[in-house]
């Protein structure tokens, strides 16, 4: 008969590693949404050389230097994701407050400002249901931690397997250690005891089942808020800049869950394997931004605008609670559950733009915007356990997870064009268009062989490989007295290849790669005061 094992952490099995994340976990605090004011959003993003708008302040901080009277503004609206289904209580549409800030500004002669302000904007929100369901064949997750069994020795990418003396089959380094594996993970150690151990009455026998469906879901949720602080200003009304600090602060829950139909080596189903992941990441990171923005020709209102952002210095805290369901004939546990919590850092790669603006009076604004971010550069680090004599603790680079970093992400484009029409001196019309170049490479892997923290402390092994991220956006802006009210509409799209897990060596398997999207609209609203 099958059993129940409780295994509250996995340091009761054996002793794990330095903590870090792995290239697919990390990824999610990457990049970030276009979002801010009505006004920004409505022209694309597109305002890092033209200004004069409280949400430049975290990209190119000079644009906060256009601004002749102090502000004070709030946005909040809704978001709605097409082709989803509710899941773990997240339905499709949910309200978020994105955006609240002030400048002051403060002449200091004639044609030159000091101006200070703060702003809140929610750079990432989570919500989002991902979903997918396929075929596959010769293949499952079991098999991934049976074929790295097979392997042998960590050097490979794999381990041996031994009970420990708690009777839990651990993966070691090779058959002569014992020091677990790095490539011995959660996900691993689930299927191993549950899955790939039978109690045959006169030992316990290993062995490996195949799968011929899947079906997973998702709900993520959470968010990263960015607070800005900063101070700009501009000399002869000519040249303009600007810095800040940035302060974020990291929220996010992901659900999943994930099933299998298992096979027997006939073809005939054997029951169900659901797993069940709880995962958590929370923290906070800081970042410096420093910009230009400059007029070439003293009597044209055309404008160029340089920026630079340092990495986000994150300091963070995941953990998870991760259950196995064995409704199938084999194995020798119905239930299993495995949990952790460790802290790690993570530093997100320099980011650079140029910008364009040209107004045409009073009636036409127009503005373009490059940015580039090598992702491939964001380093998972790994705690070394000890401090420096101010008491921080010192941290390395996670060698193995880098070069998979590098392998799997690539430089990132992002291109923002933005146009302002004002038929009347009290009312805006705007549209933008906003693209984000593909961070994932087709062929990028969650390798699961590697011989890195980032893999001893996964529990899922489901990735995907997002493609580019196009955005269409318009707006409408009126002002009546000191007041301003902007509303903005955007539709995002971006598609992409789900796997369930990674391509494993051994016989024709099919692993049922999956396309998904995520498709969202977006209104948002803007109140806004000038004093």
């Amino acid at each position: 008969m099958k059993r129940y094992i409780h295994i509250a952490a996995l340091m009761l099995a054996v002793s794990l590693p330095s903590a870090a994340q792995d290239t697919y976990e990390s990824g999610r605090l990457l990049g970030s949404d276009l979002n801010g004011t009505a006004r920004y959003v409505g022209m694309g993003g597109a305002m890092e050389a033209l200004g004069a708008d409280i949400s430049t302040m975290g990209t190119n901080p000079a644009g906060i230097g256009l601004l002749r009277r102090s502000v004070i503004s709030g946005s909040f609206g809704l978001q709605s994701q097409m082709d989803a289904h509710e899941f773990d209580g997240l339905g499709k549409t949910n309200m978020s407050f994105d955006q609240a800030g002030f400048v002051y500004s403060s002449r200091i002669s004639r044609r030159s400002f000091i101006n200070v302000g703060f702003n809140y904007h929610k750079s990432r929100n989570f919500d989002q249901i991902l979903s997918a369901a396929n075929r596959v064949r010769n293949t499952s997750q079991n098999g991934i931690a049976y074929a790295k069994s097979e392997i042998g020795t960590v050097r490979r990418g794999g381990y041996s397997l031994d009970y420990n003396n708690q009777g839990d089959l651990i993966g070691y380094e090779d058959a002569e250690s014992k020091y677990r594996a790095q490539t011995f993970s959660q996900a691993d150690y689930l299927n191993v005891n549950a899955l790939m151990a039978e109690d045959t009455g006169d030992g316990t026998a290993l062995y490996v089942t195949d799968a011929d469906e899947y079906l997973f879901d998702r709900a993520h949720r959470g968010w990263i808020s960015d607070f800005d602080f900063c101070v700009s200003g501009n000399h002869d009304d000519r040249v303009y800049w600007g810095v800040s600090v940035g302060i974020h602060d990291v929220n996010y829950k992901g659900f999943s869950a994930y099933s299998e139909g298992l096979v027997s080596q006939t073809g005939e189903d054997v029951g169900i394997v659901d797993y069940l992941d709880d995962r958590r990441i929370e923290g906070t990171g800081i970042d410096l931004k420093a910009g230009i923005i400059f007029r070439p020709l003293e009597a044209s209102p055309f404008r160029v605008g340089a920026y630079v952002v340092t990495p986000t210095w994150y300091e963070l805290t995941t953990s998870n609670d991760t259950y196995l369901n064995n409704d199938s004939k084999y194995g020798m546990y119905d239930r299993m559950d495995s949990g952790e919590s460790y802290d790690f850092r993570y530093f997100t790669p320099w980011r650079f733009g140029v910008s364009l603006g040209h107004t045409v009076g009073t009636q036409l604004a127009l503005g373009a915007t490059y940015e580039f971010t090598d992702y491939g550069a964001a380093k998972n680090r790994i705690l070394n356990g000890y401090s420096d004599f101010s008491g921080n603790e010192s941290s390395r680079n996670d060698d193995a997870m880098k070069y998979n970093t590098e392998a799997s992400l690539r430089g990132v484009h992002t291109l923002k064009l933005g146009a302002e029409l004002k038929p009347l001196p009290e009312l805006s019309v705007r549209a933008g268009f906003n693209y984000v170049s593909p961070a994932y490479e087709t062929n990028a892997v969650r390798d699961q062989t590697l011989d890195s923290p980032g893999v001893a402390y996964a529990s899922t092994t489901d990735y995907v490989n997002w493609g580019g991220t196009h955005r269409y956006t318009c707006g409408l802006g009126y002002r009546a007295g000191h007041w301003n009210f902007d509303l903005a509409y955007q539709y995002s799209q971006t598609k992409g290849d789900f796997h369930p897990y990674q391509p494993y060596a051994g016989g024709v398997a099919d692993t049922g790669v999956t396309s998904v999207a995520n498709k969202r609209h977006q209104v948002l609203l803007t109140l806004g005061y000038n004093f």
